[in-house]
Order: structure tokens, then C-alpha cells, then sequence
């Protein structure tokens, strides 16, 4: 679940609690689909069009690529970013995010078992 988890949402836009966004932005704007055809909607499931599943989750899983074509449309329209990379791109970006948010969070003047052996 976190293979197919992780690329599809981390590193992407976090909507701050208290912000109101619609349906189609929140949808859109937090998730990225994962690009490669029907060898990549065999390995995820179908899960690699993650936009649409947010968008329609009672979709059927092979109709989601066609209606991919409708929400590009409406993005275009609505002048929202639709986020679909491959998937060493997307994991590229994961490691990125998750080694900027874990390093940021590291105390470098911190170290437990120093403290422990009284150094």
C-alpha cells in the first residue's frame, strides 16, 4: 500500500487546516498521477490515476483513464496544475520530501546516547 501510497501524495501541496478549497482544487492540487500506461495500471492497480480516483472513487478502475481527458479539460479551464510524472520521478520527489521534512525536524546537538554516558 505505501508503494503505491507514497507516490502519488508525498511531496505534493498540504492545504493548511482552516482553508477552504474545493472539491475539484483539494483533489487535484494534493495528489499527482503516476505516468507509463497499462504497464503502470497493471502494477498499481489502476491506482496510478490517482487524481481521478479522488475525483470519482466509485469509478470503475479501467474508466479512469478516460476520465483523465475530462478532468485535464477542466484544469485547463480552471487553471489548475495536473500533476503526472513517471514513477522514478515521482520517487525522486518522495525521497526529496521525506529527506527535507525529516532533516528539518533533527536536532544536530541532540544525541541521547551521548547525554546517557555523561560525554
Amino acid at each position: 500500500m505505501g508503494a503505491s501510497f507514497a507516490p502519488n501524495h508525498k511531496g505534493m501541496a498540504l492545504i493548511p487546516a482552516g482553508v477552504k478549497v474545493d472539491f475539484l482544487r483539494r483533489q487535484v492540487l494534493t495528489s499527482r498521477n503516476i505516468s507509463g500506461g497499462f504497464g503502470m495500471s497493471a502494477l498499481y492497480g489502476g491506482l496510478n490515476m490517482q487524481i481521478e480516483h479522488h475525483l470519482f472513487p466509485g469509478m470503475a478502475r479501467p474508466n479512469l483513464r478516460k476520465a483523465r481527458e475530462l478532468v485535464l479539460a477542466a484544469c485547463a479551464r480552471e487553471g489548475l496544475t495536473y500533476t503526472e510524472t513517471s514513477m522514478a520521478t515521482s520517487y525522486a520527489r518522495v525521497i526529496s520530501y521525506l529527506n527535507r521534512v525529516g532533516l528539518s525536524a533533527r536536532d544536530p546537538f541532540d544525541c541521547p546516547p551521548l547525554h546517557q554516558y555523561g560525554s
